[in-house]
């Protein structure tokens, strides 16, 4: 049975099989919605091309600077920033305002934007354009309404946010709705910020604010950029070493990435998030690395046949091995808890334990009795080795999964 997740795994499939209506219908809604203004706007026109071409280029810049994220997603404030920034001008009908940052999103789609940022880009500048103009223009443009318009425009992003991400991966809506929530005083504040100032400043000044202050922010999110890509790279050497025991045949092949894959699902379900979710994984690709210390492979790479001294000793090397990597404390904490008893460790080493202990006993395959063998034999262990509660959440997974 092979393991869930977030990309290729059985959970991934099932999902998408199962649940395309939702992505479908915020696909179609943002597609009516951007289709029907940019009709409109051909029909009546706009009061003000140049202010209509300026903002448009800036989001498409942009756009073209966007930032990696894990999980496949991709962000792209200062894009974001200038589309909101021009809903919040009086000046255009709610439709022009949408059609002109539609266009920007379908420029964005050329150097291959995620479709679901496309959406949500395009609905939340609806949003934004449709509660501007009623309650930021009659405020006279005080920049308290429009903080306030702009705050509640990035809380309804991040509900679409998680209503496609849990139509995408099978998560539970409450724990992806916390991650997206629990950014929003970073990027979000900062998309907010962005967006008045560039609002307040083109009122003031004119489309040349538009540069004066629109550069700067592109400089920096070239500089986030620069940073998630360094990132990138750390996770990639990361799972090249803990590919390690592989090649030198101590574990089997895929093993430590089906365990880190199965290990995410399991974190999700039980409620983990950010940087718990980000260390359980890092320790799940490397919980295997202190095998290298041993003169003969263990049959199958199943480390729990040996005495508890032995396990023990490779735990201890496997941490260290973490710990050289420049990895997080709470990582190898992790890694060096694998021999204690499951109640002397942290939730993420439970799942972690559990997670490697199923994928021993299937042994990776994809016969449904192998798995419900597996399943059955870690249910009779819970008064000792794994806890009651993750190995419920693994059940769980698997049962999303299916064969």
């Amino acid at each position: 049975m092979s393991a869930p997740g977030r990309r290729g795994g059985g959970d991934h499939r099932r999902h998408r099989r199962r649940t395309p209506s939702v992505v479908f219908a915020v696909h179609g809604l943002a597609l009516a919605v951007g289709g029907a203004a940019t009709a409109w706007t051909a029909v009546h026109g706009v009061a003000d091309p140049a202010a209509a071409a300026a903002f448009g280029a800036l989001v498409v810049v942009g756009e073209a600077f966007r930032i990696p994220e894990p999980e496949g997603r991709e962000a792209a404030p200062v894009a974001f920033a200038g589309a909101l920034a021009y809903a919040l001008l009086a000046a255009e009908a709610v439709a022009v305002v949408v059609a002109v940052s539609a266009a920007a999103v379908v420029a964005g789609q050329l150097r291959g934007a995620p479709r679901d940022a496309a959406a949500r880009r395009v609905l939340t500048v609806a949003f934004a354009a449709a509660t501007a103009q009623p309650l930021y223009g009659g405020s006279g443009g005080h920049p308290g309404y429009a903080v306030l318009l702009l705050a509640s425009t990035i809380l309804c992003d991040a509900v679409l946010a998680s209503v496609l991400g849990t139509a995408r991966t099978g998560h539970p809506f409450a724990s992806v709705l916390r991650d997206e929530l629990a950014v929003l005083p970073g990027v979000g504040s900062a998309v907010c910020a962005g967006g008045v100032v560039l609002a307040q400043a083109e009122q003031a000044a004119g489309l040349w604010a538009l540069p004066v202050c629109g550069v700067p922010l592109l400089l920096t999110q070239t500089a986030f950029r620069r940073h998630a890509a360094i990132r990138a790279t750390h996770r990639e050497t990361i799972a090249s070493l803990a590919r390690a025991t592989e090649v030198a045949g101590y574990t089997p092949a895929g093993h430590a990435r089906r365990v880190s894959v199965l290990s995410h699902a399991m974190g999700r379900e039980l409620g983990l998030g950010g940087k718990a979710l980000a260390a359980l994984e890092h320790a799940a690709l490397m919980h295997d690395i202190g095998q290298l210390s041993l003169v003969d492979p263990v049959p199958g790479g199943a480390t729990s046949s040996l005495d508890q001294v032995e396990r023990r000793r490779i735990a201890l090397l496997g941490a260290e091995v973490v710990r050289r990597t420049g990895a997080p404390e709470e990582v190898a904490r992790i890694v060096e808890g694998q021999a204690d008893p499951y109640r002397d460790q942290p939730l993420a080493g439970r799942i972690v334990r559990t997670a490697n202990a199923y994928e021993d006993l299937a042994g990776g395959g994809t016969a449904v009795g192998r798995g419900l063998q597996a399943l059955e034999r870690l249910r009779l262990d819970t008064a000792h080795e794994y806890d009651p509660r993750v190995v419920e959440a693994l059940t769980r997974v698997v049962a999303r999964a299916g064969p």
